[in-house]
């Protein structure tokens, strides 16, 4: 016969041994549901709408690198592909984020895509987004160390171009200064010295003009140009230094077109391209003016039949200080600014200026302007 005390104890007994299973399966499925927690690609609330809203470029990377958002700034700039960053460099600063806790910034000089070739300079943020992922920011700086680089350049440019005119009026001074008893040398360094200013006065004056240029207000208050005076006038402008070279200055086309706008400024562009193909062209050669008013557009095309311009060439054409070839412009006086000028002039009338050429058969500029009579409304200023 059992014992009267087995009996409460068994039953104690089976009530822990029901209890320890009961917390082994809760602590078993707590452990359960924070595995899947950890396993799941969901990122804090609100981050989807933020990275998909930038316009800039945002990534958001897990423990093992691999990008779960990105949004379409990220893609367009190409640091995205194949759902991980494309960029060692950008890896190397998840990598450090992660394993130091604290937030990193820096600029990074990276290749556009996984196989592209264009440059692109990025100012890049990268910190923890919760426990597990790493949010990394990037703003495309690439326009501005453009513009950064174009201005070094137009300042290196300047210095450059000022410098031999200022160097040679200060030689003609001093020679002047020694040859004071014969006049013939007087005479002979005065209209050199008389030429060399003359060359600065105009450097200075067509950088000032390409400034104005550029300036929001340029034409703060176009008027309706006669295109006939533009031309007529740009030609006789042009005429003594054609007729010095022997060649032949035409004008043509149609008749009446009008456009809103500055009409020196206009009369400046087209001079400035008669004058470059006069520029470029040989002795008893002829350089042709022509308009073409229909479809509410207004071309003005200047055709020479000059040295041309190679194809890898004609992109650069209307940098500022950029020549052909810069033998024969300095030989001439060029500042290598004038065709700038055409294209900010252009620009600043809501037009465009186009160019084809081939070496040994010459070269065809022509501006494309709107037409005052059936666009009814004047053209401001573009920048």
């Amino acid at each position: 016969m059992d014992s009267p005390w087995l009996v409460p104890v068994s039953l104690a007994f089976g009530i822990l041994l029901g209890a320890g299973l009961v917390c082994i399966i809760v602590i078993s499925a707590q452990r359960g549901r924070r595995a899947v927690a950890v396993a799941s690609a969901d990122v804090p609330d609100g981050v989807d709408e933020v990275i998909e809203a930038l316009e800039s470029a945002g990534v958001v990377i897990d423990p093992s690198n691999n990008v779960i958002r990105a949004s379409p700034g990220a893609m367009a700039l190409g640091l995205v592909w194949n759902q991980a960053l494309v960029h060692p460099e950008l890896v190397a600063l998840v990598d450090r984020a992660r394993r130091t806790g604290q937030p990193i910034t820096e600029e990074l000089h990276l290749h556009r895509g996984p196989f592209g070739d264009a440059q692109i300079y990025l100012s890049v943020r990268v910190a923890r987004l919760g426990a597990r992922y790493i949010l990394l920011l990037a703003e495309d700086r690439t326009e501005s160390y453009r513009l950064d680089e174009v201005r070094r350049d137009f300042v290196a440019n300047i210095s450059h171009e000022l410098k031999t005119p200022i160097g040679a009026v200060g030689l003609l001074a001093e020679a002047l200064e020694s040859a004071s008893d014969d006049p013939v040398q007087v005479r002979r360094f005065a209209k050199r010295l008389t030429t060399e200013s003359e060359r600065l006065a105009r450097i200075t004056q067509e950088i000032i003009e390409l400034s104005r240029l550029q300036a929001a207000d340029a034409l703060h208050n176009p008027d309706l140009v006669d295109i006939d005076h533009v031309i007529a006038s740009a030609i006789d402008q042009n005429r003594v230094a054609a007729d010095a070279q022997a060649i032949q200055l035409v004008g043509g086309g149609d008749k009446g077109a009008t456009v809103y706008g500055d009409e020196s400024l206009l009369i400046t562009a087209v001079h400035n391209l008669i004058a470059n193909a006069i520029q470029y062209s040989s002795g008893n050669s002829r350089v042709g003016v022509g308009v073409t008013n229909r479809d509410g557009t207004v071309e003005i095309a200047v055709t020479d039949q000059g040295v041309g311009i190679p194809e890898d060439e004609l992109d650069r054409v209307f940098e500022r200080f950029f020549r052909v070839d810069p033998a024969r412009s300095r030989h001439t006086g060029g500042s290598g600014l004038g065709l700038s000028i055409v294209k900010h002039v252009v620009q600043n009338h809501g037009g465009d200026i186009r160019v084809w050429s081939q070496p040994g058969y010459g070269s065809t500029f022509t501006i494309r302007l709107p037409q005052a009579a059936q666009t009814g409304t004047r053209v401001g200023a573009q920048k």
